[in-house]
């Protein structure tokens, strides 16, 4: 008996297993689910069999900290575009015309429910919303599950005011998009779904900022 393979195989499916457990919705815990890693594993081996360069390489710089401090780099570019966006309307922030097209899109919802969906702490998202009902471009109901929870919905106003503005936003988007082609559009939507549905659990779990790295390291397995 081939004792070498069998053990070849079984850090492979450790591996598997490791990885839909922190990403349950991207592969099932089935054989299916194995084969469709094993594959898709093979084929992007196959595709980037070159590592790319980064800032730092050279001296021993981790990929980790690059993806860290290219994805920061990434949002205060998108930020940037989205307030050339709103110069001339009535929004304050980016996060104010996003919390009124989740509304368009998802329908009403509670506010912890808005807030959570923006990964904002309650803070944060109860100011953007007390502005947003202030100005008039969201409405705020009681619910008929909960007295003591308000549903919020964007207005007639709301939806006006986001229309007037929908063009510039979208040419924002597409400037943050950048020159990558379709193609590479699609494998980082892939990517960075893979990291969303990795860190909003632990989002979720609300830990304290004093607490969360320990806990995190804790429950996932990390290879320093």
């Amino acid at each position: 008996m081939n004792y070498t393979l069998i053990k070849d195989f079984i850090d492979l499916l450790q591996e598997f297993e490791t990885e839909v457990r922190a990403c349950p919705d991207l592969y099932p815990g089935t054989i299916q689910g194995f084969k469709a890693w094993i594959s898709n594993k093979e084929n992007t081996e196959e595709v980037h069999l070159e590592e790319p360069y980064w800032e730092g390489k050279e001296n021993g710089r981790t990929p980790e900290s690059a993806i860290s401090t290219l994805l920061v780099h990434l949002n205060r570019y998108a930020k940037t575009y989205s307030k050339s966006a709103i110069s001339d309307s009535e929004f304050s922030t980016q996060e104010d015309f996003i919390y009124l097209i989740n509304l368009k899109v998802f329908g009403e919802m509670t506010k912890m429910a808005l807030i959570k969906k923006n990964i904002h702490d309650k803070p944060v998202g109860m100011l953007i919303i007390t502005r947003l009902l202030r100005q008039g471009l969201i409405e705020q109901t009681d619910s008929d599950l909960d007295k003591r929870s308000k549903l919020i919905r964007i207005s007639e106003r709301g939806l006006l005011i986001l229309e007037n503005q929908m063009e510039k936003i979208r040419q924002a988007t597409h400037i943050v998009a950048g020159n990558l082609n379709h193609s590479e559009k699609m494998d980082l939507i892939r990517i960075l779904n893979k990291l969303d549905r990795f860190h909003y659990p632990i989002f979720s779990q609300n830990i304290h900022s004093d607490q969360l790295i320990n806990k995190v390291y804790d429950d996932y397995d990390f290879k320093v």
